[in-house]
């Protein structure tokens, strides 16, 4: 029996096309403003590059806020990117949901990770 859905064309998928798009740009600026940030601390600050320098970097609250905020952009950037292509070339669900389950983990162990080298938990 054929169901008639108007003019209306019938997509199928997960609909994610202008949300990840739209995450990998607004990721991708995040990830660019804490490089520049980041280089002009380098750059602006006087002195060797020793472990002083680079802890009184990143001694500020609001650079290891801007730090865990690129650092949750770059978790979100690669989990979009994962995520479109293990739907491309896992094919079988169960495997699929398998990497899904470990990229998942690995990212919020990295992000994790971060909150404790940053703020010293």
């Amino acid at each position: 029996m054929a169901v008639n859905y108007g003019s209306r064309r019938l997509v199928v998928g997960a609909h994610y096309g202008l949300r990840d798009w739209l995450a990998q740009r607004v990721s991708a600026l995040v990830i660019v403003s804490f490089t520049l940030a980041l280089v002009a601390q380098v750059l602006f600050s006087s002195g060797p590059l020793d472990y002083t320098r680079w802890a009184a970097i990143f001694s500020a609250q609001w650079m290891k806020t801007l730090t865990f905020t690129a650092i949750v952009a770059v978790g979100w950037h690669a989990w979009v990117g994962a995520r479109e292509v293990l739907m491309d070339y896992a094919k079988p669900t169960s495997l699929r949901l398998v990497f899904y389950i470990l990229a998942i983990v690995w990212l919020i162990s990295c992000g994790g990770w971060a909150i404790q080298v940053l703020w010293r938990l």
